[in-house]
């Protein structure tokens, strides 16, 4: 069961997909969609990706921070990112902290949740169930 609204958001810090150090509250002030995904480069996911692509001028217009989490690590996120031209931040938990800490772990991956994150750092809204296809729209949808 996913974390519910107006729980604090749990903070974690990890690697990027460039091997930055970055924690949640490096985006303190800012509305971020933290969205957890199963896996690099299968099908849902990458249309997942790359409808936040797809929108990604929207949400920087908006000042919000979009965030992928996954189970995989820096080098698949760094090629997954590659070849679909993502031009948001991927965060690896190789070892599943993250996805525990927001209790989405399906058994070896995250299960597929979004979490938009006020800037006072509470989740404001959580979508377990998502469209994969618009996921990003549905997201900004949520947000007006």
């Amino acid at each position: 069961m996913a974390l519910t609204v107006g729980t604090k958001a749990p903070n974690f810090t990890t690697k990027d997909d460039k091997g930055n150090t970055v924690s949640l509250t490096d985006f303190a002030g800012k509305i971020v969609v933290l969205y957890f995904y199963p896996k690099d480069d299968t099908p849902g996911c990458t249309k997942q990706a790359q409808s936040f692509r797809d929108r990604y001028e929207e949400y920087q217009s908006k000042d919000i921070v979009v965030l992928g989490v996954s189970m995989d690590d820096e080098a698949s996120h760094t090629m997954f990112k590659e070849k679909y031209g993502l031009p948001f931040t991927l965060l690896t938990d190789t070892d599943g902290a993250i996805t525990k800490a927001y209790d989405v772990e399906g058994g070896g991956y995250s299960k597929r949740v979004t979490y938009i994150i006020d800037a006072e750092g509470t989740i404001s809204k959580v979508d377990a169930s998502v469209n994969t296809s618009t996921h990003a729209q549905d997201v900004l949808a949520s947000l007006k």
